[in-house]
């Protein structure tokens, strides 16, 4: 469970930014063990409030990384003036480029089909020296159920250093808490649509957009209908609760 952290509507998000974040992986690879990692945007924060078991299986992460810029805000008004964004994709990314010195090999579980085999092929032009263990596009489960144990043993065999879980939130953190105690792997991270990103299946906001905390803008005028009720909704819910945080305590004063 992770220490260095902040409190957030009752999850503990970690104090990091993605130089730490990656440090602290390499860290944990050579001290052995096994971990998992959530990639915690608003939404994260928000479902959690509505799912008491859903919040322990966060909190109990390795590392629930500020994905998000609400979160950085929130944390640095909290004074961790060193936080910074670790994004699933970015998180991915970075970690590529390191593992292309360091020869970690990594497993894609998730996805679409078509999606994982343009994933491996941007990822061969543009990190031609990454070890790509493998990888599973599971078929359609609900929340919680169990993997097969013969794709779990495959996964195994293959000894990757990093299984990447593609199935989104809250559904990726759920398997990653059933499921870390049955793989043999140092780190698993769920990292939500950036399979998709990385293969270039769907479009990604610009950087500026990014920066300033406007991707949420980008993908709901990309796929409003899928989207609609995680941004308009769950990001009205988590202003609400945030100002509710505020104003409630100097009431009872």
């Amino acid at each position: 469970m992770q220490k260095d952290c902040f409190d957030l509507l009752g999850v503990k998000v970690a104090d990091t930014n993605m130089d730490i974040a990656c440090a602290t992986v390499e860290r944990w690879l050579k001290e052995g063990g096994k971990r998992y990692i959530c990639v915690a945007p608003v939404s994260t924060i928000v479902d959690a409030q509505f799912d008491n078991a859903y919040r322990t299986i966060i909190n109990n992460a390795d590392m629930v990384t500020p994905d998000g810029v609400p979160l950085v805000w929130c944390g640095r008004l909290a004074g961790h003036e060193g936080l910074g964004r670790v994004s699933g994709a970015d998180f991915m990314a970075r970690l590529f480029t390191i593992s292309e010195q360091k020869g970690y090999r990594h497993y894609f579980y998730g996805g679409m089909p078509e999606t994982l085999e343009k994933l491996k092929e941007e990822l061969a032009q543009k990190h031609p020296d990454l070890k790509i263990a493998g990888c599973y596009a599971p078929p359609f489960r609900k929340s919680g159920d169990m993997e097969d144990n013969e794709v779990l043993e495959r996964i195994n065999a293959l000894k990757p250093d990093f299984v990447w879980i593609g199935l989104g939130s809250p559904k990726q953190d759920v398997w990653m808490a059933n499921h870390r105690h049955l793989l043999d792997v140092p780190i698993i991270a769920g990292v939500g649509a950036a399979f998709d990103f990385l293969a270039g299946v769907k479009p990604r906001a610009p950087q500026w957009m990014r920066s300033i905390g406007l991707e949420w803008f980008f993908r709901l005028c990309c796929e409003p209908r899928r989207l609609w009720k995680r941004y308009l909704v769950g990001n009205s819910i988590f202003i609400f609760l945030l100002v509710k945080q505020l104003i409630v305590p100097k009431k009872n004063v």
